[in-house]
């Protein structure tokens, strides 16, 4: 039995809308005015989206459970398989003891909090968003912020901000692969127009997430440390893009600002170390130093990640990976079943890639550094236990999240509030980040938001007579600010944030500074249509393509770069410990 989509199921598309909206504003109530838990506010949510989809759209009652299921089933696996392993990585380092040598060393760099977040949220994190994506990079530096003694809130709602500019072209340019398998432009002039929008974001990041910290005025302090960090990034970001792909941006440019920031730091520091207020007072003793050898071990789990990582992302071991352990099959009673507008039968597979999955290569990473660390196995397997009992109410939430995202797509929900974006007119430009942004909060997903959108993004600019690559590109940038807001992203930084059941807390913290930025890219967009068109890049429609050199070679180019970057930094990490400062800031708060 087939079931056919609908956009306007009321015959009255202003009416449609307003019923369309209901679930996503509910959200919005539940987590801002009404400050519900994320399990409650997604669990409910799903009720209300699913009698919308039964009663107002006509989908089966068979379908939307089995929507759900699905959805439910996806978060499990890969989203909650990554962060778990994620969460296990990070608790190792701190049972073992590791994590306090860590601190040593980020003090030794710099004690001061506004410069460790510009290290870890935004450039570590940014790497990490190349490599693994999915939640990985929240979930990795929001526990190491908390360790490091930044308050819960902040690590973990900077994490969040910070997680932006990167998304993009996470996951080795996933997200550009898919909006240019959708909407039929190649890979490399999607990657270009992205290059030309996010880095001005990159630039103003930093700053913006210092101010966000310590405030404009001690932002200013630090603004030298602010400028190169923004400005390595941006630079390497916008380079890369546009001369090597979408492959690794964010694996240079996050590697790349961290080496900046930390030679910087060797030559300058600020007059006064900013920390929290009521924060413990520092208690790092300049006068204790560790060999190489022992930080090394200590940083051995986070090494052994990136390395795991980055060969995970190598399209030939996934491929080697997927023929050893790849079980896919078609969704029971779901599969082809739902007719979209378009007339398509829409596959509904599900992909059980447990060897080639990115929480796989983290979990390997992990038992790699176990004894490393200097645990047993058997103590390692009480802290996963402790790490499953520790995520109990997160992997709850981040299926419910997904449950909810696939009942709007399925049911059509997601389409009707596209297809009232999509008849603006000329004003179309300013409103396709729009169209991402919602994608993105509804998913979780960039990737899932460009395979929604891009075709639809795509022939609407082609019949208002604007070049098809700036609205598609518009829909990869416009997403990155709505990942922030992401229910599935909050459920992920409140897990390692230890903000579990306050997750209302974090989404008012983060969802004025996702519409701020969302206006910005909204502002770019709609200039770049208009105005500046001399920024779009140059393409053939005809062309196959993905990037301007062989995609096997500009891969392994990338690789290379990115191994090449990771070992400097690392030498350059060893020759900074042990350093006493030449001069003692004073320690203020």
């Amino acid at each position: 039995m087939k079931w056919t989509q609908v956009i306007d199921p009321l015959n009255n598309i202003a009416l449609s809308v307003l019923v369309a909206a209901v679930p996503i504003l509910f959200i919005f109530w539940a987590l801002i005015i009404r400050k519900m838990k994320g399990y409650q506010a997604s669990l409910l949510a799903i009720a209300i989206a699913t009698v919308i989809a039964i009663l107002v759209y006509g989908m089966p009652v068979k379908l939307a459970l089995l929507s759900i299921g699905h959805g439910a089933l996806y978060g499990l696996f890969p989203i909650c398989w990554l962060v778990i392993m994620s969460v296990f990585l990070f608790n190792l380092t701190v049972k073992s003891g590791q994590f306090e040598i860590i601190k040593h060393f980020m003090a030794s760099i710099t004690s001061d909090r506004r410069l460790q977040a510009l290290l870890i949220a935004f450039s570590f994190g940014s790497f990490l968003e190349g490599t693994a994506g999915f939640g990985a990079p929240v979930a990795i530096t929001a526990a190491m912020l908390v360790g490091l003694g930044f308050n819960p809130l902040y690590a973990s709602g900077i994490c969040l901000i910070a997680n932006t500019a990167p998304v993009a072209f996470g996951s080795i340019g996933i997200p550009i692969t898919v909006a240019s398998q959708v909407s039929g432009i190649p890979e490399l002039p999607i990657s270009q127009m992205v290059g030309r929008t996010l880095p001005i974001l990159s630039v103003i990041l930093p700053f913006y997430l210092v101010t966000i910290i310590a405030g404009f005025n001690k932002t200013k302090e630090v603004l030298p440390a602010v400028l190169v960090s923004g400005v390595s990034f941006a630079f390497l970001q916008w380079f890369s893009s546009n001369y090597i792909g979408p492959s690794l941006p964010d694996v240079i440019a996050g590697l790349g600002s961290i080496i900046s920031l930390m030679v910087f730091l060797r030559f300058w520091k600020p007059k006064t170390v900013w920390r929290f207020a009521n924060e413990p007072a520092a208690t790092f003793n300049t006068d204790v130093t560790y060999t190489a050898g022992q930080m090394l071990r200590a940083w051995s789990p986070f090494i052994a990640l990136t390395i795991m990582v980055i060969a995970w992302g190598m399209q030939p071991i996934k491929d080697v990976l997927n023929s050893l352990g790849l079980y896919q099959f078609e969704f029971p009673g779901l599969h082809k079943i739902i007719q979209g507008t378009d007339g398509n039968l829409i596959p509904k597979l599900f992909k059980f890639n447990y060897l080639s999955a990115a929480g796989t290569a983290i979990l390997i990473a992990s038992l790699v550094s176990i004894p490393m660390v200097g645990l047993t196995y058997r103590e390692g397997g009480k802290v996963f236990i402790a790490t499953l009992n520790q995520l109990r109410f997160p992997i709850l939430t981040i299926a419910a999240v997904l449950g909810f995202a696939y009942i709007v797509n399925d049911s059509g929900i997601t389409l009707t509030l596209a297809e009232v974006l999509a008849n603006t007119g000329v004003l179309f430009p300013f409103f396709a980040p729009v169209l991402g942004w919602l994608g993105v909060f509804i998913t979780g997903s960039d990737t899932s938001a460009n395979a929604l959108f891009s075709k639809l993004q795509y022939a609407t600019a082609q019949s208002i007579g604007v070049d098809p690559v700036i609205t598609v590109a518009a829909n990869v940038s416009g997403g990155v600010v709505g990942k922030m807001i992401s229910p599935q992203s909050i459920a992920v930084a409140a897990a390692a944030g230890d903000l579990v059941g306050q997750e209302s807390q974090l989404f008012r913290f983060t969802v004025k500074h996702s519409f701020l930025m969302l206006g910005v890219i909204c502002l770019i967009t709609l200039a770049q249509a208009y105005v500046f068109t001399w920024l779009i890049p140059v393409y053939d429609m005809l062309s196959t393509a993905k990037v301007a050199i062989s995609p096997d070679v500009a891969r392994g180019y990338t690789y290379l770069v990115g191994l090449a970057i990771l070992l400097v930094a690392l030498v350059t990490a060893i020759l900074l410990v042990g350093r006493k400062r030449t001069q003692t800031p004073t320690l203020v708060n």
